[in-house]
């Protein structure tokens, strides 16, 4: 496309969420002139909730982001629960140094989604909320522009940030429909708390929070986990589950979450709140796979949810530093197209290049395993079971002599009925995977 083209922005985003925002704010930061389209009559509107944030690549974005933007609290501790119908085995992890600088903080979605838009316009972006865009403009094989309705906008650059459904990537057949092994249903509530009655329960203070990840009886046994964090004055809590794996189980949605949240060991850290908001929606559950794909077409680039951008190891489930980094990576490739006005595939291929020298494409390749290790069934029963007998074995003292530790450990490994070549390969693949 010549630098004489007949065009009415520079660059129009599809998508006001992170990745978008992100996005359109860099560029238009760098003098273009930017089109963010956003479905959503409201910023955020359409978005659940929030979550936890690995904030620190917003800090390239936004200085100061932390304080200037409206977080909920800085995570300090992070605990790793295996959860069994009657016990509930965790890892508990504090650490300061996780405060200053902010390694990762809650947000509700509503509220970060329209100070980044608000971030976006002042930079000089046009917001567009409340409509939807029903197609690309496509002249030979160049992207140039997009219709919503009868009308038709066009762009050098058009990049897509419409959210894990993309129908924009599918229509430019950069990505197919989705089995419903790569996909997850979340359902989340939110659930209010008086500030100090939250603060005594989770044992925080000030502007810190805790996040648990959770495994096992939570989602009485689908593969996927139970989630929990602490807002300023709420708590955050649901589930994610494996779509092919939740119809198989024949079970509901809301049903495994209401189960979460009757547990004895999380009924009291929710006892008296006031829900405040219900709600569930369609994520990623194989990031990994999702972006293995082409990602670029010429005059387009794909970024955040709508690229696959999400990760879950377990440990940690991260998508919003992703969606950040891949806008980022894509701003710079857009910006280096325009040093030359060449928006074809090999410009736009730029976008690859960014993602692979950052922490978005590597941290994709390094986790590239954890899915399908996370698929194993003897992580959602037997391990949970396993870990609480032999804690059990510690702590019940029944008057009968105390045996050591490894023999009340091999006991227990008798008595789960697994083998020792599965707990053999479930740990190197775990190795290979984390």
């Amino acid at each position: 496309m010549s630098e004489e083209a007949n065009v009415d922005f520079d660059v129009i985003v599809i998508g006001g969420g992170v990745a978008g925002a992100v996005c359109a704010y860099a560029l238009a930061h760098q003098g273009r002139e930017v089109l963010l389209i956003e479905r959503g009559a409201e910023p955020g509107s359409k978005n659940l909730s929030g979550g936890v944030f690995y904030c620190r690549v917003m800090e390239e974005v936004f200085p100061d982001f932390v304080n200037a933007a409206p977080v909920e609290r800085r995570i300090t501790r992070n605990c790793v629960s295996l959860i069994n119908e009657e016990s509930f085995v965790t890892i508990d992890y504090w650490d300061r140094r996780l405060a200053e600088p902010a390694n990762a903080v809650t947000v509700l979605r509503a509220k970060l989604d329209a100070w980044l838009l608000e971030q976006c316009e002042e930079a000089g972006a046009t917001v567009m909320p409340g409509v939807k865009v029903d197609s690309l403009i496509i002249e030979g094989d160049q992207v140039v522009g997009v219709r919503a309705g009868e009308d038709e906008l066009r762009s050098h650059v058009v990049v897509a940030a419409d959210g894990v459904n993309s129908f924009i990537a599918q229509g430019a057949q950069i990505r197919r429909k989705e089995p419903k092994k790569h996909l997850a249903v979340g359902v989340k509530s939110v659930i209010g708390l008086p500030r100090t009655v939250l603060e005594d329960r989770f044992n925080v203070r000030g502007d810190e929070g805790v996040a648990y990840a959770m495994v096992g009886d939570c989602t009485r046994g689908v593969a996927g986990g139970g989630f929990l964090y602490t807002n300023e004055e709420s708590v955050s809590i649901g589930v994610v589950m494996r779509l092919d794996d939740l119809e198989e189980s024949g079970l509901s949605s809301s049903d495994v979450h209401d189960h979460l949240l009757k547990h004895p060991a999380i009924a009291p850290l929710v006892e008296g709140g006031e829900l405040l908001e219900y709600g569930c929606h369609l994520t990623i559950e194989d990031g990994p796979a999702m972006t293995s794909h082409d990602l670029t077409r010429p005059g387009l680039i794909i970024i955040g949810d709508a690229a696959g951008f999400t990760l879950n190891t377990g440990l940690t489930i991260r998508g919003m530093d992703l969606a950040a980094g891949s806008a980022l990576a894509a701003a710079k490739a857009i910006d280096s197209a325009f040093a030359t006005m060449d928006f074809g595939q090999g410009a736009m291929d730029g976008y690859r290049r960014a993602l692979d020298e950052g922490f978005v494409g590597q941290d994709m390749r390094t986790y590239s395993r954890a899915p399908a290790f996370l698929e194993r069934p003897r992580m959602y029963k037997e391990y949970g079971r396993l870990a609480a007998d032999v804690f059990h074995g510690v702590f019940a003292h029944d008057l009968t002599p105390r045996r050591h530790l490894r023999t009340v450990g091999l006991n227990a490994f008798k008595a789960s009925g697994l083998k020792i070549t599965q707990l053999i390969g479930d740990v190197l693949a775990g190795i290979r995977a984390l």
